[in-house]
């Protein structure tokens, strides 16, 4: 595993995404800054008002509840990408609900478990989580491996914004996807480092595109 997750360079690009200070009456979260709720900003000691909430604790926030506390650097040890993917989807919809998209693939994928057993989706990243995920890319091959992942978490996701929006009067969160995804389109998303021989490194700046997973599904209304 030669990749290298730059989890500051995420939470950057995250917030860039997400912008600064928003109170739309339609989204059920209440006023945000930098994407960081009202009810989290309290919940992690926050007391002031949400239009001045630092960067640098909303940076704070970010790392502690959706990555740390979900255990993605494990699964940035053995992939940038899915870590990259695990962390976006968890920002939006929950790090317990992104785990589970990760061991239900995974379930799906161990042909009727000859190459591991099946996992419970309960959201965490356990010993045996780790150890499913170790021997799905050891016989599908770390590329190719993740690459199949990718798209079943990109699915699972897709699967789920539809419900949701079919929900919500109005489409709230399909027109939320579509702002997120022109925003993207505009920006890069994930910033890799590659430390593989012969492979030129990124420019610190650098980044690789990447949209929401309905903003690549050509069979959903367009975004």
């Amino acid at each position: 595993m030669d990749d290298v997750v730059d989890v500051d360079a995420l939470v950057d690009a995250l917030i860039d995404r997400e912008g600064g200070f928003v109170d739309n009456p339609a989204d059920k979260g209440g006023p945000t800054c930098f994407g960081i709720t009202q009810e989290v900003a309290r919940a992690q000691g926050y007391a002031g008002p949400m239009r001045q909430l630092p960067r640098s604790e909303a940076v704070n926030i970010y790392l502690r509840l959706y990555w740390l506390r979900p255990r993605l650097d494990e699964v940035g040890k053995r992939s940038a990408r899915l870590a990259a993917e695990l962390f976006d989807t968890g920002v939006n919809m929950g790090p317990a609900v992104a785990v589970t998209f990760l061991q239900r693939a995974l379930t799906a994928l161990n042909r009727g478990g000859k190459d591991y057993s099946d996992l419970t989706p309960d959201g965490r990243v356990g010993p045996t989580t780790l150890a499913a995920l170790d021997a799905f890319l050891a016989f599908r091959g770390q590329g190719s491996g993740e690459t199949v992942l990718l798209r079943a978490l990109e699915a699972l996701q897709g699967e789920r914004y539809l419900r949701l929006a079919e929900r919500r009067p109005g489409n709230y969160i399909l027109d939320k996807i579509s702002a997120s995804a022109h925003k993207r389109a505009k920006r890069t998303g994930h910033e890799i480092r590659s430390n593989q021989p012969g492979v030129p490194r990124r420019s610190q700046g650098s980044r690789v595109s990447r949209k929401p997973a309905l903003a690549r599904w050509s069979c959903l209304p367009a975004l």
